[in-house]
């Protein structure tokens, strides 16, 4: 099981910055009967251990070099323009007390629909809400593509193992996962071009129209102004 090691911090925005520029996380604790704790992570090692556990693995948390706690990482928030994490959220967890959490589905093998027909292949789903105790936990749910040998084949979530321990709270059963379609004729793909291009063209008169109906309205503001500025000289 990974190990994170993670310092206790001031939760003031000043240190946070300094946090960051020494290369430094700012992140807090937190969990059902678990008291709010600003911690600071190290940079690299917290992108080492997110890119091996991701949302949905549990990992161990030092913090100032006492015994590890279980964890999950919870939410990551990043930077709009680098994509830098600039803070992480771990949630504590209780061994004994079941957990909601999104898995993500990982397709694997190839549908023969698609390597032999051209069909083109439609995820519907990329994730599953599940409810289970944290040492059921999976990393992903795999779903088997092999499945998919002709035109409209479908998979469905009562089709994909679920590994036992993990029940599924979303999607329903039954409901569509997977399904492959017919390729797209060249008559489809140029009118879906023009839709596409009616779109834009739509979108652009209406901008338009937005940017000509200001004008008069800046311009009579405009007009008011200078009135009462000959008024106030006379």
């Amino acid at each position: 099981m990974s190990t994170l090691s993670a310092n206790l911090r001031t939760p003031s925005p000043k240190e946070v910055k300094v946090l960051r520029r020494q290369g430094f996380i700012p992140g807090v604790i937190y969990g059902h009967g678990v008291n709010n704790t600003a911690v600071s992570v190290d940079e690299k090692a917290l992108n080492k251990v997110y890119r091996q556990v991701g949302e949905t693995t549990l990992f161990d948390l030092a913090i100032n070099g006492q015994s590890p706690v279980k964890v999950l990482i919870q939410e990551v928030q990043r930077h709009p323009v680098s994509g830098l994490i600039q803070h992480v959220d771990f949630h504590q967890v209780r061994m004994d007390e079941k957990l909601e959490v999104d898995i993500p589905l990982k397709y694997v093998g190839e549908s023969p629909a698609v390597k032999e027909l051209g069909a083109i292949l439609v995820r519907a789903v990329n994730e599953l809400k599940v409810r289970c105790l944290p040492k059921d936990l999976v990393h992903e749910i795999e779903v088997n593509l092999t499945s998919l040998a002709q035109f409209n084949d479908v998979i469905t979530l009562d089709q994909i193992t679920v590994p036992a321990g993990i029940e599924v709270v979303s999607p329903t059963k039954g409901e569509v996962v997977a399904t492959v379609t017919p390729p797209r004729s060249e008559a489809e793909l140029a009118a879906l071009k023009t839709e596409v291009k009616e779109d834009v063209e739509a979108v652009k008169v209406e901008e338009k129209g937005k940017e000509e109906g200001e004008a008069p309205e800046q311009s009579e503001v405009k007009g008011d102004n200078q009135a009462k500025e000959d008024k106030a000289k006379k």
